[in-house]
This record gives structure tokens, C-alpha cells and sequence, in this order.
């Protein structure tokens, strides 16, 4: 069943990375979201490629792309769209906005203000917009990638914990090693990007089939008394403010699901389950004051609360009733 899945997965790897280098595990956890209808966000410093991501991964699968450039005087109408008056049929025409599109990068997020920042909310939770008192579906499939600069806070607007839990995933992609860096340097050695080169490798009817199938991933029992343990842990860490929330349950459950079927299994295991518990949860941890001012990372909650929970026994196959 998940042949074709992995297949999938495969092809549109590799042609990403021709043109986005050494970082296998990233593309890996992009498809995974993608599969498991999600979305995901990139937190990482500026000039590590995230654009390139985009555009490739778009290019690969055939997706129409647009790009939303966030800045403070963002208008939510210049991410839904606008009508506009038809002088001689006298009557006003929908133009739809950049978000229309099945693969939108919005770039640099927590630059654009609260309320244009909320004009997402709806398209990313139910795949449609509402304007003018009508509801516009988006095209399927949609997937929203939406990059943020952690490290520089002048004029940003931090991204509300409710708007973060919207996102499937958390990303940061870091340096290239120094092998990747200088093949992107030789690639480079040309007037156009070597992204605009990329073709589709993957046929837009066969992605809504794949995704279903992926929902039919086994996951046993004791898996998912296992991940439901991982959620309850954040919720007693003393370290934080706020834990999991039953959509990062949800979130954690689907892109393991995910996972393991671009690695050619019909069902999860335990360590699908603990590679794909940093992305989830990262974004939807609040660290109290003092773990705050203590500097405590997020991740190495998450990787204690990983190394106390035993790793349970489990069935690969359904079990017969």
C-alpha cells in the first residue's frame, strides 16, 4: 500500500535537493506535513535557504506558488484578495489574493501586524476564506509555509501561542555543512537560479490519494497510549507555563502516521513517534518566568521528557477481533 508513498516521497526529495543541500532530514519533514495535510513554520536566520525550499518543493510537485512578503503595512486584503468595480457591467468582480494558491510562502510572518497575521487563521484551519459574508474555498491541496527570524525583534509582532499551534510543525533548517556550502557555491555560477530548472516530478491528481492513505497508517495501542503519555508530560513539566494541547495530540499522531509511510511502512513505530515529538511540540510549549530568564531550551525539555518514557511493546498489524 505505502509503496507508492514512498515513492513519492523519493522523487520529490531528490529534485529538491538539486537544488537545496544537506539537509535530507528537513525536505524529509516537509513532505511528512505536506502528507499529513498540515503546515508548517521555519525559525531560522535569515540566508539559510528557506525561499529555495519553498520554491523547490512547489516546483517539484507541481503546486501553484505564491509569496507573501510580510511587512508592518500588510493589509489582510493583500493576502484574501479585493473586488473590484467592472465600470461597464456595473457590478463588483472578487480578484483573489496571493493565499488563492495551493503552495503559499508567507516570509518573514512576524513582521506583518496581529490582524493580518489572523487573516491566515481561517485559511490554515479550514481551507477556505471568508469575504464580504461569502465563503470562498481554497484549492486543494494547501499548504502554507511561513518562515520567522527569531533573532531579530525589531519591528516584528511575535506570533500569538494560538496562531503557533495552527502549524503541523516547527522547523529550523541551520548552517549547510561545509561539503553542501561549497556545491552551492559551484552551483551558483550562473546568471539564473538553478531552482528555475526544476520539473515536476510528481503528478498533482496522485497527491489527495496519498494523503488519504496515510490516514490509514496502523497505529497501535500501545503507540498511542505511548504519545499521549509524551502530551501528558509537557502538561506536569514544571518548567512550563503551558503544555501539549489536543491539537498537538492530533498533530503528533498524523505526521508520525506520515513518517512512516514515506519510509515504505504501514504502521508507526516508537521512533517515528520521538523524531517527530521535537517539531510538534517545540512551538507549543510556554516556558514559565524562571525557565524563561534561566534560558532554558525547549528542546532539551523535550528530549528529558523523551529519555524517562520506556518505549513500549508493540503490534505492526492490526489486531484480530
Amino acid at each position: 500500500m505505502n509503496e507508492s508513498i514512498e515513492g513519492f516521497a523519493r522523487r520529490v526529495r531528490e529534485n529538491v535537493e538539486r537544488v537545496f543541500l544537506g539537509k535530507t532530514e528537513v525536505v524529509e519533514m516537509l513532505i511528512a506535513a505536506f502528507l499529513a495535510r498540515g503546515h508548517v513554520l521555519l525559525e531560522d536566520v535569515p540566508g539559510t535557504g528557506k525561499t529555495i525550499l519553498a520554491r523547490a518543493f512547489a516546483a517539484s510537485v507541481g503546486l501553484s506558488f505564491a509569496r507573501i512578503q510580510c511587512t508592518p503595512d500588510l493589509l489582510p486584503a493583500d493576502i484574501l484578495g479585493v473586488s473590484v468595480w467592472r465600470q461597464g457591467e456595473e457590478v463588483f468582480e472578487f480578484r483573489p489574493g496571493p493565499v488563492a494558491n495551493q503552495f503559499v510562502l508567507v516570509d518573514e510572518i512576524n513582521r506583518a501586524t496581529p490582524r493580518s497575521q489572523s487573516a491566515l487563521l481561517e485559511a490554515m484551519a479550514e481551507g477556505q476564506i471568508s469575504v464580504e459574508g461569502k465563503r470562498i474555498a481554497l484549492p486543494e491541496p494547501f499548504f502554507v509555509l511561513a518562515t520567522e527570524n527569531p533573532v531579530e525583534f525589531e519591528g516584528t509582532f511575535p506570533l500569538p501561542e494560538a496562531q503557533k499551534d495552527r502549524f503541523l510543525l516547527s522547523l529550523s533548517i541551520g548552517y549547510p555543512d561545509e561539503k553542501s556550502e561549497s556545491a552551492m557555491l559551484e552551483n551558483q555560477r550562473r546568471l539564473s537560479h538553478p531552482v528555475t530548472d526544476l520539473g515536476v516530478v510528481a503528478a498533482l491528481d496522485e497527491i489527495a490519494p496519498l494523503q488519504e492513505r496515510v490516514t490509514q497508517i496502523h497505529v497501535d495501542a500501545a503507540i498511542k497510549s505511548y504519545l499521549l503519555s509524551l502530551v501528558a508530560a509537557t502538561r506536569e513539566e514544571s518548567s512550563l507555563r503551558v503544555g501539549v494541547s489536543p491539537r498537538g495530540s492530533l498533530a503528533l499522531y498524523r505526521s508520525a502516521q506520515a513518517l512512516a509511510a514515506i519510509r515504505g511502512r504501514d504502521y508507526v513505530t516508537p521512533e517515528d513517534i520521538k523524531q517527530m515529538a521535537g517539531p510538534v511540540f517545540r512551538q507549543r510549549m510556554l516556558l514559565s518566568s524562571e525557565a524563561f530568564v534561566r534560558g532554558i531550551d525547549p528542546d532539551r525539555i523535550i528530549e528529558g521528557i523523551l529519555e524517562k518514557k520506556p518505549v513500549p511493546e508493540y503490534r505492526s498489524v492490526p489486531e484480530r477481533r
